[in-house]
């Protein structure tokens, strides 16, 4: 079942939110404080409610805070801040979504039900291979802390050799399977495009991943 972080002061309202999630086959987890949400993000959290006025802070900071580490986990925002210019901060400071209070429980649920499902997407179309992970959607790639910047074709294929990880792929098949033709494997197209791929993944420092297996193809993964 998912969990629900629930980041609220109001013991009221945070038991009824807890309670109608728990009714309604999530599992809530309640945090009264940021110094306590952050505590609880160290465990499994599909999902953050937030309000931003709290004991120990703004919670616009610690959203801004959690999104500068790289996490991508979906927020929605639960505030009685109404204005334009809040909604407006909120989201640019990464929030998915924003619910004012006063708010119909009912509403607060589709939307949770509405950003996990988009979530679930999104991850469909996420290929990780170590500290290397290539998001289709976001069109993100990352190896450790760095970010990559790729063109489509080179993310494509990337997410291609992540997909088929420590296996070897040949031209063929990308020909086929990412290039959509057959001509491809006759010229230099896709030698250069690798070449070009492991140049942007493998920096100085880091492990080599991205191997030529001569007279077969390539693997991404352990050296054959």
């Amino acid at each position: 079942m998912p969990q629900i972080l629930i980041v609220e002061d109001q013991t009221n309202l945070l038991r009824s939110i807890m309670r109608t999630l728990s009714e309604s086959g999530f599992e809530p987890e309640a945090a009264e404080t940021l110094g306590a949400a952050t505590q609880k993000m160290s465990s499994r959290i599909d999902l953050v409610v937030l309000d931003l006025m709290l004991p120990d802070g703004s919670g616009l900071e610690w959203l801004k805070q959690l999104r500068a580490t790289g996490n991508k986990i979906p927020v929605l925002i639960l505030t009685a801040r109404d204005s334009i210019e809040d909604r407006v901060s909120g989201l640019d400071m990464g929030a998915d979504d924003y619910l004012v209070k006063p708010f119909a429980l009912d509403e607060l649920l589709a939307r949770i039900r509405a950003l996990l499902r988009r979530d679930a997407q999104a991850n469909e179309r996420e290929f990780s291979f170590g500290d290397l992970t290539v998001n289709l959607v976001s069109r993100i790639v990352r190896r450790g802390d760095r970010s990559i910047s790729l063109q489509n074709r080179q993310l494509e294929l990337l997410a291609y050799l992540i997909s088929h990880a420590n296996q070897i792929v040949t031209r063929e098949m990308i020909s086929r399977d990412v290039w959509k033709e057959s001509t491809a494997t006759w010229t230099n197209v896709i030698e250069v495009q690798i070449n070009q791929l492991r140049k942007k993944i493998e920096k100085p420092g880091q492990t080599a991943i991205l191997h030529t297996v001569r007279g077969q193809g390539y693997l991404l993964g352990d050296p054959p």
